[in-house]
């Protein structure tokens, strides 16, 4: 399974917006400009598919799952995320 090389997002204080899309075929990831989507396997419940979301972030990133931050969307579809490398 590959994913986009989002390396250019691990600088610290860094924030960017993506859409979920959660119950999908698949895990993977969508990166066309400014624009980021996250499709994953996990229903959207106690914070599973928030969670997965991370993980799949986080490894296209190149940092540890506990850098990055979910700022504000916990329960929409449309999350911000924070780079916190201190």
């Amino acid at each position: 399974m590959s994913h986009p090389d989002l390396s250019q997002l691990a600088l610290d204080g860094t924030e960017f917006t993506v859409r979920v899309t959660p119950r999908a075929s698949k895990n993977r990831i969508e990166a066309e400009g400014e624009q980021i989507r996250v499709y994953v396997t996990t229903v959207p419940e106690n914070g599973k598919a928030n969670t997965a979301v991370r993980k799949l972030l986080a490894k296209a990133i190149g940092i540890a799952p506990s850098r990055l931050v979910l700022v504000s969307g916990d329960t929409s579809r449309d999350k911000r995320f924070r780079v916190d490398l201190r």
